[in-house]
């Protein structure tokens, strides 16, 4: 009797989760569902023209039609997007270990990251062509420099929250600079961390197709954002459109892969992550 009262919570627990899993996942694809009949009507009922606004249908045709041409340009604003924001990632963490050392590397130091993230990127876009040794190598440094600032700030926030109360246990048991930082500092600042992640695959994204986009690159070698200025020009709007949904499942794909890291890393201990019994 004790063994079945055991178990009826924990199978009405587990048995409420998969409802919740279920919901998370069927009330989003419903509502994309919905918006989809609602454009395939309108696009039937007003009778506007393929080149002014394409239906689902011609979009959809457009992935089979132009797969080879868009999947390569997929891939190389994919590899731009995930290198500059695992350059971001090092960078931005290391610099904001470095500022916190002392308060005089802060106020000599961070306002030039200031200065970076302040000015916007395709002012500076030109400057990075001319002296970078090649196209594919300014976009990396155009995307980088948009994601980095987000992942240093947080990082930099995160570690100059740390409850002094630890910090002078951690003096009291005489451990070092570096001890503190890796055994405190670093732990605590997880969940700044997560946030800086999420915020800078996002603009990753954003900067490498408007890098892209100053950059007037083109050829084989070319993103995206050279397929939807392309498809423009050429009034292939139905291809603008599939590259226009590429780019938005890219940034969801890269949004759901750095919260899936952030749950991992803080669901067992953070406040942000726990599930609250209701």
């Amino acid at each position: 009797m004790s063994d079945e009262t055991d178990a009826s919570p924990h199978a009405d627990a587990s048995s409420a989760r998969r409802r919740d899993l279920a919901l998370r996942i069927a009330v989003p694809l419903l509502v994309i569902a919905l918006l989809i009949l609602i454009w395939y009507a309108y696009v039937k009922l007003s009778g506007v023209p393929p080149y002014i606004l394409p239906g689902p249908a011609a979009v959809g045709n457009a992935f089979v039609t132009d797969w080879a041409t868009l999947v390569p340009a997929f891939w190389v604003t994919t590899k731009i997007t995930f290198l500059s924001l695992m350059l971001a990632l090092v960078g931005g963490v290391g610099f904001a270990i470095f500022l916190v050392q002392s308060r005089w590397i802060e106020l000599a130091f961070y306002p030039l990251a200031v200065i970076l993230q302040v000015t916007p990127i395709v002012a500076i876009s030109p400057l990075i062509l001319i002296y970078a040794p090649s196209t594919q190598v300014a976009l990396l440094i155009c995307a980088f420099l948009v994601a980095f600032f987000p992942i240093l700030s947080n990082m930099v926030q995160g570690l100059k929250s740390v409850d002094h109360n630890l910090i002078n246990l951690f003096e009291l048991y005489g451990a070092s600079r570096w001890q503190t930082l890796l055994y405190l500092k670093l732990p605590a600042a997880q969940p700044y961390f997560m946030t800086g992640l999420r915020i800078g695959g996002g603009l990753a994204l954003i900067a490498a197709v408007v890098a892209e986009f100053a950059a007037g690159s083109a050829g084989a070698g070319s993103g995206l954002a050279f397929r939807l200025l392309e498809a423009q020009y050429r009034l292939n709007i139905p291809r603008l459109f599939a590259a226009l949904l590429m780019l938005s499942l890219l940034g969801v794909a890269i949004f759901a892969v750095t919260s899936f890291i952030s749950w991992l890393a803080l669901h067992r201990w953070h406040e942000s992550s726990l599930k609250r019994e209701s």
